[in-house]
């Protein structure tokens, strides 16, 4: 009879064991189905993200070409205003000698005054 009794605990026990074990499977089951809906949202996300990037990249790399146009037109325009400047620089430089001249030359000079004879010793 005792027998009887360790064969039912030990049937009840398994059947629990299974009844346990297919809950923790089922539990497991719902994890890895939201794992899998979370990692396809991901990857959607890294697929979006990564259209987008090579967008903003292709914007750059068209941004970048226009402004390497426009400078090389905007180059002969920058040089013609160096040479403007230097030639301004230049014709200062010879009116500031001109006008150093001129001073010298025509600078007031000094006019011996007669002195009265008590002045001379």
């Amino acid at each position: 009879m005792i027998i009887q009794y360790s064969i039912a605990a030990i049937a009840l026990a398994f059947i629990w064991l299974v009844v346990f074990l297919i809950g923790t499977l089922q539990k497991g089951m719902v994890t890895i189905g939201e794992a899998n809906k979370t990692l396809e949202e991901v990857r959607n996300a890294i697929h979006d993200l990564s259209g987008e990037s090579k967008q903003l990249l292709q914007t750059a790399n068209d941004i970048t070409d226009d402004v390497k146009a426009k400078m090389k037109t905007v180059e002969p325009l920058l040089d013609s205003a160096q040479d403007v400047g230097e030639a301004i620089h230049s014709v200062t430089d010879s009116v500031k000698k001109a006008t150093n001249g001129f001073r010298t030359e025509f600078s007031p000079k000094k006019i011996n005054s007669i002195k009265p004879k008590s002045q001379i010793k």
